[in-house]
């Protein structure tokens, strides 16, 4: 039987999850650090599987704040297809191309080389100065991409080579990495970060796939517990937040979480180095 204190805990790393996960600050980075304080009572082999597969709470969010969006068929009066938005998809599948074939490779190469707090610290800070000197950069230039339909094949293509840096390196941030990537390459701030928000779907359903099949399918009734009570927490704390980041990103720009990852990044490094 689970406890009360571990269904809290559980609660605690879905609304972290939830928050950092459409955020561009890495949820991996703070999901790392929380986990050095409130350690949840379960198995290595769990924790690691538990990890990715919360954020499927966090794919539901994007799913009903923008089905309209993404879902091509229409019943009203007659059917409908949506042909730009199947179009669409596929820009998306193409996106994800870089990380799903390098990532389903090397995933546990990665793993092993990357998944440490030093590596997670670094990641944070150059990418949060990455944020600053390309908003710096753009500040007085216009985007060149400002609506959904307006991204090719190509910048789709590009904008997953970027992800695949969050691929390789925890706390680089999957939706920072593909923001910064769309930023360079001319998309407007709006786009970028639902376009983002698309481009989860398929990667943390594949990604969440592979950690469970790795896993197996024999969970116990806590551990039952625990992933759902995470997903569930997950999903309502990111219908906030990624409604909090649309409005925001309307009138400001991204600098402050640079600023923010760069705080972080040198926090983890001097606690880890006292820590040592």
């Amino acid at each position: 039987m689970i406890s009360i204190i571990e269904i809290l805990k559980t609660i605690l790393f879905g609304i972290v999850e939830g928050i950092t996960e459409w955020l561009p600050i890495s949820s991996t980075g703070h999901m790392i650090l929380l986990n050095e304080f409130v350690k949840l009572d379960v198995s290595e082999e769990f924790w690691e599987m538990f990890l990715v597969v919360i954020q499927l709470g966090a794919i539901l969010a994007v799913v009903l704040l923008f089905w309209n969006k993404i879902f091509p068929f229409r019943f009203k009066e007659k059917p409908v297809i949506r042909i730009d938005i199947f179009v669409l998809w596929f820009k998306i599948l193409v996106a994800c191309i870089p990380a799903a074939v390098i990532g389903l490779a090397f995933d546990d190469v990665f793993d092993a080389l990357f998944y440490n707090p030093t590596c997670v610290a670094v990641a944070l800070i150059v990418f949060g100065i990455a944020f600053i000197v390309i908003e710096n950069r753009n500040r007085n230039m216009s985007p060149k991409i400002t609506e959904l339909q307006q991204i090719t094949f190509q910048t789709a293509f590009m904008i997953g080579v970027f992800q695949l840096l969050a691929a390789v390196f925890p706390g680089t941030s999957r939706s920072g990495a593909t923001i910064v990537g769309a930023l360079l390459i001319g998309v407007s701030r709006t786009v970028a970060a639902e376009f983002t928000f698309f481009l989860a779907i398929p990667v943390m359903l594949g990604a969440s796939l592979l950690k469970i099949v790795k896993f197996g399918f024999d969970f116990t009734g806590a551990e039952l517990t625990i992933l759902l009570v995470g997903m569930v927490s997950a999903f309502v704390v990111s219908v906030v937040v990624i409604r909090f980041l649309m409005g925001y990103i309307k009138k400001h720009d991204f600098k402050v979480f640079g600023w923010y990852r760069i705080i972080l990044g040198a926090a983890v490094l001097l606690y880890f180095t006292l820590a040592a």
